[in-house]
């Protein structure tokens, strides 16, 4: 069964199993990564897919018939392998997962040293067209023409991994909060009760026994239907926070004890905060561009510097390389650490809400007050065009219609006035245009978002 090539994404292949992804794909990717890189050691991890083992095994033989050793560290979390990459100064490495995609999903997040992402530019699109051209170099050989296998070794990194993750709080400040946690059946199953089994929170688990088949919800917190247990459970518990991970558990995401879900953006003010409270003044916080006003308002206020960036994990992470960022955050719900290699990590955003939650003695719902209270979202909005070459005329109709505005295009059109602002982007791979804005009242937001709703969409 040929490999499709749509399966090669911006920042990862992924696809159905395994009709656009399979073992005779993953074998060749395997190749085409080693080839690529020139890897001549790398590691491999996998979640709980059902299709996983499979085609981990099989990325594996690939890239051991490459020539490269290869390290397996088993089953383990996407921000997991990212620590075994950098700790370890492999020359690669990649995790089997399809993130938060439903069951029949599979896919290869692939980072070179240092846990550096490959994107569509640098690196997949590359071992993309190796593949379809049938271009992969011959299997490693001897000069007499002897096939050479790579080695082929295990290692357990789960409780160096631990301490990483524990060492970016003081645990002594944590206070009893009533948490609810829901792993969605994921990895975060595997990782949260070494974490929380450390901490004094009376915690109540959802989902926990690690199931690629998702029995009960998918593991993609971002839709409401898959958050409707944890929000049952913390509404019934008056919980102090809910935590819920994605499949692969490289995010988070918050609810509060209202059970109400808590924007990426608003969770980035938080943790900019939780990191400007522990260091000097002057540190940099990067944040994606279609972020609230919060987040750089709460980075003046602590000291900080906040610099607005282009949307996406591998130009979020050389900016902060750039900048000597030491957090960026990402509506998405992806949030990096300088001191944990520049990578997104879903443990320690948890953390880090729980210690400023204690150090200031408030439940998230109040500590979320403020920032409810002045910032008025309108969430991402998309709309679907009619071709790709109607994107161009919709975004200069727009910077034409807000001329007097302070603009910017570093993804899209970022236009920003004293009372609202509001970015417009388009997808990578389909005709849509994405809105997102705010205003400093509901009645505001809603004005403009309609406003900016009729320029996007009228003929």
């Amino acid at each position: 069964m040929p490999l499709d090539p749509a399966a090669f994404k911006a920042y990862d292949v992924r696809g159905l199993y395994p009709s656009e992804i399979d073992e005779a794909g993953a074998r060749d990717i395997g190749r085409g990564f080693v080839a690529y890189l020139g890897a001549r050691r790398i590691g491999v991890s996998r979640d709980m897919r059902v299709s996983s083992p499979a085609l981990a095994a099989a990325f594996i033989n690939g890239a051991r018939s490459q020539g490269a050793d290869v390290v397996d560290y088993g089953m383990l979390g996407t921000d997991q392998l990212y620590y075994a990459v950098a700790q370890d100064r492999l020359d690669g490495g990649a995790q089997i997962t399809a993130s938060h995609n439903p069951k029949q999903y599979n896919g290869i997040k692939m980072v070179r040293a240092e846990a550096l992402p490959l994107s569509g530019d640098a690196g997949i699109g590359q071992i993309r067209d190796m593949i379809t051209s049938g271009a992969l170099p011959p299997p490693a050989a001897t000069p007499e023409g002897l096939r050479i296998t790579g080695t082929l070794t295990s290692r357990d990194i789960m409780d160096e991994y631990i301490e990483k993750v524990m060492s970016f709080i003081d645990p002594a400040v944590i206070k009893p909060f009533k948490v609810v946690l829901d792993a969605g059946c994921g990895m975060a199953g595997l990782v949260a009760p070494k974490i929380f089994d450390r901490l004094p929170c009376q915690v109540t688990t959802l989902c926990f026994t690690i199931d690629g088949t998702f029995p009960t919800h998918e593991a993609n917190p971002l839709l409401e239907e898959n958050r409707a247990d944890i929000t049952a459970e913390v509404i019934r518990q008056k919980a102090d926070v809910g935590i819920a991970w994605d499949g692969d558990a490289d995010r988070c995401f918050f609810i509060d004890g209202s059970g109400e879900f808590i924007s990426g953006d608003f969770v980035t003010a938080l943790l900019a905060e939780a990191f400007l409270l522990k260091v000097p003044k002057g540190a940099t916080i990067i944040y994606d561009l279609r972020a609230s006003h919060a987040v750089k308002d709460t980075t003046a206020r602590y000291g900080g510097r906040a610099l607005m960036n282009k949307v996406g994990h591998a130009f979020i992470k050389q900016r902060m390389r750039q900048e000597d960022g030491i957090f960026a955050g990402e509506v998405t719900g992806h949030y990096y650490f300088k001191d944990f290699y520049y990578a997104d990590n879903g443990f320690i955003p948890a953390l880090l809400v729980l210690e400023l939650m204690s150090k200031k003695n408030l439940p998230l719902r109040d500590l979320l007050a403020p920032y409810r209270e002045r910032y008025f979202i309108s969430g991402e909005i998309n709309t679907k065009l009619a071709s790709m070459a109607d994107v161009p005329a919709k975004l200069a109709a727009i910077e034409a219609r807000y001329a007097d505005a302070s603009l910017a295009r570093i993804d899209g059109v970022s236009v920003d006035y004293p009372t609202w602002h509001f970015n417009v982007r388009a997808s990578n791979t389909e005709p849509l245009l994405r809105l997102n804005l705010e205003a400093e009242t509901p009645a505001l937001m809603e004005q403009k978002r309609d406003e900016v709703l009729a320029i996007i969409r009228g003929r």
